[in-house]
């Protein structure tokens, strides 16, 4: 009788098993792709009264963060919500060494803001800085935590914005008009300029009523 043919065995590396997968690393050895956590973003109306659903991340985006951080003490219901690196900052004043204040403080409010993330409470954080990377790890940490992400970017007059900060700002002005920062991450971005920064009187993390 004929001898039948042999059969060939073909091996399958592990990392070839299976569907595609985004978080895969590429066979090149390169690092997973980063998650998409982009998002369909709704622009806001300037108004009197703003209402965030509870367990929120609420970035406040400004040229000038001091002024951002008053803003946001005079507005916000939940004022104990409120995380800056200078605030951070302050507290390490004195027990730190100067040169690890920086460093430290950006871990301390890394660590401070997935906590709350966890435990499902509001946070509100005044960035310092324009550029997109400013906020990134903060929406991807929310986003981790599937956590609402929201923006407000508040202006000052064009004079006092610095020289070397106006393009960008100008971009990120463009971006929010357009709605084009669900890209970054966020589901709702408004922008408060003028005499809407003194119209707005509360900043509330409440579900709406229930209609009877």
């Amino acid at each position: 009788m004929p001898t039948p043919p042999s059969t060939r065995s073909v091996k399958i590396s592990p990392d070839e098993r299976g569907g595609w997968s985004s978080e895969r690393p590429r066979r090149d050895g390169a690092a997973p792709r980063p998650v998409d956590i982009s998002a369909r973003c709704q622009v806001l109306a300037p108004s009197d009264r703003l209402r965030y659903t509870p367990g929120s991340l609420l970035l406040i985006v400004s040229a000038d963060a001091a002024e951002a951080a008053r803003v946001a003490e005079r507005v916000l219901e939940e004022r104990g919500a409120v995380l800056s690196l200078e605030k951070v900052r302050g507290l390490l004043a004195g027990r730190v060494a100067p040169e690890e204040i920086e460093a430290r403080a950006q871990e301390l409010l890394d660590a401070t803001l997935a906590k709350r993330l966890g435990a499902g409470q509001t946070v509100v954080i005044v960035v310092e800085g324009l550029g997109a990377e400013q906020r990134e790890s903060y929406v991807r940490l929310a986003h981790g935590h599937r956590r609402a992400r929201h923006l407000i970017l508040l202006e000052i007059p064009r004079g006092q914005v610095p020289v070397q900060e106006r393009a960008t700002l100008n971009e990120l002005r463009r971006a929010l008009d357009a709605g084009e920062l669900g890209l970054e991450g966020f589901q709702t971005a408004l922008r408060l300029g003028g005499g809407a920064i003194g119209e707005l009187q509360r900043i509330v993390f409440r579900r709406p009523p229930r209609e009877e």
